[in-house]
């Protein structure tokens, strides 16, 4: 059948006006995507000026793996603040359910008998635009339809999971784009930061314009960084800080050889003793109390590896050791549990939309596997240093889990020149800790912290994080 002329301009107009309207969804879909994820008020939550998103970024669409985020940008200016990614460790554990409800979100759990939130007057979305992501599926309210990629987790799966999300979260979100990226966590994000640093530091060579990100820099907090430093470390700290007796930190030192990957028996009868204080005391800050509250009953179900790792070889061994602090009331995580499975807050998050079979938890009880773990991330951290990242590396001098002594022991082993040793910083009058200045690696202390430095020195540790997004030293003198 023959068009007429007019018909003919009328097709072709169509087919223009079609394409036009194609390409205008195409602009406008991030927009929807991203205000459909805005969260307008959470149940219990004080007024606040900035704007908050959470929801779900899809990181493999045949497999249905989705990963949970929740958003904040900055107080003020976020336009021109950077963009900051904070990952808590486990492996397994959710950084929301740490990082932001505990340590350095603007919106705390209280203890209530209804929902109610404390707005954080430290927190670090003065600093920044403030990302957290429950990484990797399995863990907190991020999924997966397909049930065997639970038993494929490691950390290559996490690292490229993460970084999928990330490329695909811009697309959600193109205006932070331009910004500075920077990557923050502590304990095994010391494996989990520089592992996504890495892989976003090697995808950026050949990244298109569209997949290019503006990464500058990663920080990591009393981190699980090198198995055989760590584990010494954490026997010398305990020993030196009256925690366990010369018999049995002798018996340890003679049976027990943290490089090698298969202990002895005798190592691990001496490690199964060492753990046993750790069941009256907090290991992950010595000198708080611990939870006494007597509906407690949420750390005899907890497993998180590490917020704390022993070594794969340890995993399954100790299983009663892992309870955390939570900072000056040491129940707090009770209360971000009953908070986050409360489901109008559920709906509030755009959260668990896929009614996960079961409850939110701060350390996943469905990961049992973990099938990769470097016994080393030393030489990621010195091939990201030698490629011009900005990396610091942190330590609250209390923690008995990754100890101030462990860290040391693995940077010395790095072998990386001294510009400018221990120095004290300062917070207002008080020494706030110590710093040593590497060629191209800055290391921290912050007095009185514990495992988690931003619940136990809220003040120092938004100090800490300015100073490091400005490129600035910590202050070397009262101020």
């Amino acid at each position: 059948m023959a068009f007429s002329p007019l018909c003919l301009n009328f097709f072709v107009s169509l087919l223009l006006i079609t394409f036009s309207l194609a390409r205008c969804v195409r602009r406008i879909e991030p927009g929807l995507q991203r205000e459909a994820d805005r969260v307008d008020r959470l149940p219990g939550q004080p007024p606040v000026n900035f704007k908050q998103y959470a929801g779900y970024v899809t990181v493999n669409e045949s497999h249905g793996r989705a990963l949970f985020y929740w958003f904040f940008e900055a107080t003020h200016t976020p336009h021109r603040k950077p963009l900051l990614l904070w990952l808590n460790g486990g492996p397994g554990c959710s950084s929301i359910g740490y990082g932001e409800a505990e340590e350095l979100g603007p919106f705390f759990p209280q203890n209530s008998s209804q929902p109610k939130l404390k707005l954080n007057p430290y927190s670090w979305n003065q600093a920044a635009n403030l990302l957290f992501i429950e990484s990797p599926v399995g863990v907190g309210f991020s999924y997966t339809n397909t049930s065997s990629d639970i038993k494929e987790l490691g950390d290559m799966v996490t690292a490229e999971d993460s970084y999928n999300f990330l490329i695909n979260w811009f697309q959600k979100f193109p205006q932070f784009k331009s910004h500075e990226f920077y990557i923050a966590g502590e304990s095994y994000a010391g494996h989990y930061a520089p592992q996504l640093s890495e892989l976003i530091f090697e995808n950026n060579k050949k990244a298109s314009k569209e997949n290019y990100i503006n990464f500058k820099g990663f920080m990591i907090g009393n981190a699980a960084i090198d198995d055989e430093a760590d584990q010494t470390g954490m026997m010398d700290y305990a020993w030196d800080h009256a925690v366990i007796s010369d018999r049995l930190y002798h018996n340890i030192k003679s049976k027990c050889n943290f490089s090698n990957e298969h202990p002895s028996r005798g190592c691990d009868v001496a490690i199964s003793e060492y753990f046993q204080v750790y069941g009256i005391i907090d290991m992950y800050s010595l000198y708080t109390p611990t939870c006494t509250n007597e509906r407690n009953t949420y750390s005899a179900r907890r497993r998180p590896f590490i917020q704390g790792d022993v070594a794969p070889h340890f995993l399954s061994k100790f299983d009663g050791w892992h309870r955390r602090p939570a900072g000056y009331d040491p129940c707090a995580s009770e209360y971000t549990a009953e908070y986050l499975n409360r489901p109008d807050v559920q709906q509030a998050l755009h959260a668990n939309v896929t009614k996960i079979p079961y409850p939110w938890t701060h350390c996943s009880e469905i990961i049992k596997d973990w099938n990769d773990s470097p016994v080393s991330i030393l030489p990621t951290i010195k091939k990201l240093v030698a490629g011009g990242l900005r990396v610091w590396i942190y330590s609250g001098d209390t923690d008995g889990r990754v100890p101030v002594t462990s860290t040391r022991y693995a940077l010395r082993k790095l072998g990386l020149p001294i510009i400018e040793d221990w120095t004290p910083w300062y917070t207002n009058q008080q020494v706030g800790g110590w710093r040593v200045l590497y060629d191209g690696l800055t290391f921290v202390t912050i007095r009185g912290a514990g495992h988690e430095v931003p619940t136990f020195a809220p003040k120092q540790s938004l100090q800490l994080i300015t100073h490091y997004l400005a490129n600035q030293k910590l202050p070397s003198a009262p101020f």
